[in-house]
């Protein structure tokens, strides 16, 4: 990827976790606790994960994996329990401080961005809030999703059965029954957040569902 390329990602990932730090500061204790759209997670422990993901490097990344056995979710609920600090007020100042951060796992780049944007939503969605996201990182963290498979988080297992086109951005992906909507809720909907299906439509939506 072009140097230009990625400093406007990280443009736009840095954009986000400002966006949300100033949604948070607006939250009461209770909102810090509430269930996000991450299973198991409160809008707290999310925080608490984008901090701990904004700090990870390459070589942390690798050295954390195998401290947890090659245990995604071990790794997660870790880097969870490190950067919760003390009090909401803590994890805040603690996402504050890493917001410039330009770190990353061993990954490509655009995972930066379905990280902010995904769980941007899982919290915001939990309190009521809502954000006009930038088209281009919408659509960057679909189209990443879409060709990622899911044993890394990914949905191209799925995305292989349905075509996904967005009703707000030139946007296509994928072959089979039809699934339409906001690029936003069927990135929500790929990456397993089931309140984004009802915001879709077509036929193929019956195949994002657990059962299906």
């Amino acid at each position: 990827m072009k140097s230009d390329a990625k400093r406007g990602i990280w443009r736009m990932v840095h954009a986000e976790r400002a966006a949300l730090a100033e949604d948070l500061a607006r939250l009461d204790a209770g909102q810090w606790d509430a269930p996000s759209l991450c299973e198991g997670w409160t809008v707290r422990d999310v925080a608490a994960h984008l901090v701990d993901t904004a700090r990870t490097t390459r070589i942390g990344f690798v050295a954390g994996l195998v401290r947890a056995r090659f245990d995604f979710d071990r790794q997660n609920a870790r880097g969870v329990e490190r950067e919760r600090g003390a009090s909401p007020q803590e994890t805040l100042e603690r996402l504050r401080r890493v917001a410039s951060r330009t770190t990353t796992p061993p990954a490509p780049l655009d995972t930066r961005l379905v990280e902010e944007v995904v769980h941007g939503e899982d919290i915001r969605r939990a309190v009521g809030l809502v954000r006009a996201y930038p088209q281009e990182a919408v659509v960057r963290a679909l189209r990443l999703q879409a060709r990622t498979p899911a044993a890394f988080g990914g949905a191209k297992e799925l995305v292989a059965r349905v075509r996904l086109t967005a009703t707000d951005a030139d946007l296509s992906i994928g072959e089979g029954p039809d699934v339409t909507g906001p690029a936003l809720s069927l990135l929500l909907a790929v990456s397993g957040r089931q309140q984004a299906v009802e915001e879709l439509s077509g036929p193929g939506v019956s195949a994002l569902t657990p059962t299906a």
